[in-house]
């Protein structure tokens, strides 16, 4: 079953990777062609290529010493093998990375946070239409009551994936929402619930409040049940995605990583990145801007598309 699901993820996935493969397949090609390339040199730029790609500096030097041991080990690891080797370093790092099961539990809470403008509205409409195709109950709770646009934008998801949407007013207690959509859950019978945050980061200590306060809600409301933080990022954005990442890792505890607009980027690297550097997993990616284009992540499938 799971060779199955990799091996249909994989055209997906070469697809929302088009860019970033391109790119480094060209640089890896030209590097592989030749053949008489003195082994440090050649180390060194394939090194170049990931830093290049987003893989960031001390996760490509990571992968590179990886593969310089095992070129040591193995004289045979020459051409086409060199690559091969890479996509298994690659495929080691994301071991068990993705999606496991479905949530279970009733309600389980997903909540979402990230900055304004990474996609976070679009990621949390396109995940509730996922579970919905799965048989899941779903509600949304529109808990980025700082903004009247988030509210308005979070019911045409909504209603585009079917799914009930709990709101009140602009300027309302966001953690109100979420207890209002908890409550709701457990009258209504909803699987999971989904809560949207506020994006704004110029406040930090303002939005560290604001979510203790809905983490406490969510651990008194749905004690016992699945609960999950995602971050959702924008691959666009490259080292910048790590470095929200890092911030947003201080103010609570992220159980997983949604990285949006994948397919619009030449540095899909930005995965490795973050998990190596944060040990944050990616849960999905986005690879287009249908409702069925946030696809759960899978390690195998992005290692083989990634490289080409």
């Amino acid at each position: 079953m799971q060779e199955e699901r990799h091996s249909g993820l994989i055209p997906r996935f070469m697809e929302g990777l088009r860019k970033s493969r391109e790119d480094i397949k060209k640089k890896v090609d030209l590097l592989l062609s030749l053949g008489n390339k003195p082994e440090p040199e050649m180390l060194e730029e394939l090194e170049e290529v990931l830093i290049t790609a987003d893989v960031g500096v001390g996760t490509s030097l990571e992968i590179i010493g990886v593969l310089n041991e095992r070129i040591k080990q193995d004289k045979g690891i020459v051409g086409e093998r060199v690559r091969e080797e890479l996509k298994s370093i690659i495929r080691e790092m994301l071991d068990g990375e993705g999606v496991k099961n479905i949530l279970e539990g009733r309600p389980s809470v997903i909540l979402v946070v990230g900055v304004n403008g990474v996609g976070k509205t679009t990621s949390i409409g396109k995940l509730a239409a996922l579970y919905k195709r799965k048989g899941k109950r779903v509600l949304i709770a529109a808990a980025d009551t700082f903004r009247a646009a988030a509210i308005e934008q979070l019911e045409v998801w909504g209603q585009r994936a079917g799914v009930e949407l709990i709101k009140h007013s602009e300027g309302s207690d966001p953690a109100a929402v979420v207890f209002d959509a908890l409550s709701a859950a457990r009258a209504r019978n909803a699987d999971i619930v989904i809560c949207d945050t506020a994006g704004r980061l110029h406040n930090k200590k303002n939005l560290m409040e604001e979510l203790k306060k809905i983490q406490r809600i969510i651990n008194r409301e749905a004690e016992g049940r699945i609960r999950e933080t995602y971050l959702v990022l924008d691959a666009t954005t490259g080292q910048n995605a790590l470095a929200q990442a890092k911030m947003f890792k201080e103010i609570t505890d992220i159980t997983g990583i949604i990285l949006t607009k994948l397919d619009g980027t030449a540095k899909g690297g930005i995965v490795l990145a973050i998990k190596n550097e944060l040990d944050i997993p990616v849960k999905y990616i986005g690879l287009g801007e249908g409702m069925e284009d946030l696809q759960p992540f899978d390690g195998k499938a992005f290692a083989d598309a990634f490289l080409g």
